[in-house]
């Protein structure tokens, strides 16, 4: 049976044929449900909800609540837009934007690990994984190919880039660079040679990028100016990124190379 007896589903919901529901799970009003999603039990997709082919949603993730915020007004038309082939382990937690007709974004083919969660308006890129009990605040944006180490927390407004990878039990109220691992609190660790290695980087551009990581994190000015000086004279499309996302930090500012 596809849709157990005991799942609650709005009659406004669109759910493709082939869409499996679990026992108690319940599925709100609009929800848009693409082909081959897989919902367990006890789980909730709340209103606003658009999600593509071939998800998971383990038991008891909640897809969809409102925002964690003190002036949200609850009646503010939003949602989450989910794209395909992602899995959310048990109890996962994603927030619905707080802005009217905006989404929070969770890109393709993620791996959500059990009690982690995802905040208002951020956005999540493809390939990532996100270990068990990691907390994404609002407004944060998460590339591509990452890998957050458990129970890490991340402060809204900031930035990770693309290939990132981090610590367990890290902080990050700072952007975290591309390709770099990052550790403790805000603190950068060097790159993430093994992540670059396995996502197919020739040998010429992780050397490039070892250069001008060095060069950026020791310049006389600091870190942004030194990249923005560098990106200018970079060509291979890795380096331009990593100068680029370092040549225009958020308002949070950067992660530092160091220890503690």
């Amino acid at each position: 049976m596809l849709r157990h007896p005991t799942a609650l589903i709005s009659p406004t919901a669109v759910l493709a044929d082939d869409v499996a529901v679990g026992p108690y799970a319940i599925i709100e009003d609009g929800v848009v449900l693409g082909p081959g999603c897989l919902i367990r039990a006890h789980a909730q997709i709340l209103r606003g909800v658009i999600m593509g082919p071939r998800n998971t949603v383990d038991r008891g993730a909640i897809l969809g609540g409102d925002p964690q915020s003190l002036t949200f007004d609850p009646l503010t038309p939003s949602g989450v837009r989910i794209g395909e082939g992602n899995t959310f382990r048990e109890h996962v937690t994603v927030h619905r934007s707080t802005q009217p007709h905006a989404h929070t974004i969770i890109g393709d083919h993620n791996f959500l690990m059990a009690q982690c969660h995802i905040g208002h308006d951020s956005q999540l890129g493809d390939h990532n994984v996100i270990a068990n009990a990691v907390l994404v605040a609002g407004h944060v944006a998460i590339g591509n190919r990452c890998f957050l180490g458990g129970s890490s927390v991340y402060h809204q407004f900031i930035r990770v880039g693309d290939l990132a990878m981090v610590q367990g039990n890290s902080a990050f109220s700072a952007d975290l660079p591309p390709y770099c691992i990052g550790h403790e609190t805000n603190l950068l660790a060097g790159l993430n040679v093994v992540g670059l290695r396995r996502s197919g980087l020739d040998a010429p551009a992780r050397l490039e990028l070892k250069r001008l990581y060095r060069a950026v994190f020791h310049h006389p000015s600091g870190p942004v100016k030194g990249a923005a000086a560098l990106l200018p004279l970079t060509e291979s499309p890795s380096g331009c990124r990593f100068l680029d996302f370092i040549a225009h930090p958020s308002p949070k500012g950067l992660g530092t190379p160091g220890s503690r």
